[in-house]
């Protein structure tokens, strides 16, 4: 499909305090996309909706439990195997004196997802801790968006039988809040199902028949279309949407955990179906606590929401650029 569509605006990056590296291998179509908390950490907390995750620290996350903050999170393909990556930024931060001081010692806090993309390129090659440290010494503001990092073998819709799925990648975008609050998201979108546009629902991302033909999963399993193509049911843990919302107010990590389950309506809105038994669907949130005053958490939560959805086209829009 032309892409007709303008990319939204913003990145995560326009978070105060967060900066994003990537570091991909594009022959083995693999890569690793890291957000960095400032030094001091950013309070945590996570969602896990996908009943096939690939997660590391994400218990840590949850209220009740000790540490408050992250100090990075990790996201990566090579499916179990990239949670590796994660050790390479843990050695970083340690380089870089960031961590969790533990009677002298740093220990970084990194929440880490992953994703399937073993059987795009060469999936004997994976994302370890040299790659998530290279990621981190590349870490800036403003980031590339598309077949890069952790999206850079990902791809979407693979339900139909017979058709090709298409490539998808890493999506950011941002918002600012009348309040001096901004809310930024980055997705790395490997989804079983296929890419809806939050503002048209038009379908952007969907796989491809031999001819060319696009071929949207929606009508054959809502029967509302005729069976001409038949479903294909992928293995468990094959796919997955995973990514990163952050805001630069002052948040509990209770609400922080609130966030990034609100901003699991991102995904609903634009991908269809979701957080399936064949998708490990997280998402981790991050508050750098820049702004103190209050902010109302309804809008907040409405912002991430919308956001997500944002970063979750744009990895199809800039990857169709690509």
């Amino acid at each position: 499909m032309p892409n007709i569509y303008r990319p939204f605006p913003g990145d995560i990056t326009q978070v105060h305090g967060i900066r994003v590296g990537q570091a991909q291998n594009t022959e083995a179509m693999t890569g690793v996309t890291v957000v960095l908390a400032p030094a001091m950490g950013a309070t945590g907390g996570v969602s896990v909706r996908g009943a096939a995750p690939g997660t590391r620290e994400t218990d840590l996350l949850k209220p009740g439990n000790l540490v408050e903050n992250a100090h990075a999170v990790v996201l990566a393909g090579g499916s179990a195997f990239g949670l590796a990556a994660a050790d390479g930024v843990m050695q970083y931060l340690e380089r870089m004196g960031v961590g969790l001081e533990m009677n002298g010692n740093r220990v970084p806090i990194v929440p880490a997802a992953v994703l399937y993309d073993l059987e795009v390129g060469d999936g004997s090659v994976r994302p370890d801790a040299a790659m998530g440290y290279s990621a981190c010494m590349s870490a800036a503001k403003g980031m590339s968006q598309g077949r890069v990092g952790a999206g850079t073998g990902a791809t979407v819709g693979k339900l139909v039988v017979g058709a090709k799925p298409q490539q998808s990648g890493v999506g950011s975008a941002s918002i600012i809040l009348p309040e001096g609050v901004t809310v930024g998201a980055v997705a790395a979108v490997n989804a079983v199902g296929d890419v809806y546009h939050p503002a048209t629902g038009e379908c952007i991302g969907c796989a491809t028949m031999e001819d060319g033909s696009r071929v949207p999963a929606e009508g054959l399993l809502t029967g509302q279309r005729a069976a001409r193509q038949t479903l294909h049911i992928p293995a468990p843990g094959t796919n997955t949407t995973i990514s990163v919302v952050a805001v630069d107010c002052k948040l509990t990590k209770e609400q922080c955990n609130r966030l990034a389950d609100l901003a699991h309506d991102g995904y609903a809105r634009t991908i269809r179906p979701v957080h399936t038994q064949m998708d490990g669907d997280t998402v981790f949130a991050l508050a750098t606590g820049r702004v103190s005053n209050d902010v109302n958490f309804i809008k907040l939560c409405a912002a991430a929401s919308e956001v997500m959805a944002r970063a979750i086209a744009n990895a199809i829009l800039f990857s169709q650029d690509a």
